[in-house]
């Protein structure tokens, strides 16, 4: 899971970024802690859907685009592997 995550953190930066907010502004508008942000930018952590709605909500997107791209079956296997 640490690609999904990883991956879903760049998209979050990179809309953060378009949208002009810097990641202690959006910490506070999502009522998060900034360097818990700074964690979920960097793909450290797996996120609730809640969260992910909450931060689509002040980025003013829908949360699946949010969402990175499909990985193959064989990244997602590989993923699990490295995760057990």
């Amino acid at each position: 899971m640490h690609q999904l995550a990883k991956a879903l953190g760049e998209r979050i930066r990179t809309q953060r970024k378009a949208k002009g907010f810097s990641q202690d502004a959006l910490a506070h508008s999502c009522t998060v802690d900034r360097s818990y942000m700074g964690r979920i930018e960097r793909g450290e952590v797996n996120i609730t859907v809640e969260k992910l709605y909450r931060i689509a909500n002040v980025l003013d997107c829908e949360p699946q685009y949010l969402l990175p791209e499909t990985l193959s079956l064989h990244e997602l296997d590989s993923d699990l592997a490295a995760s057990d």
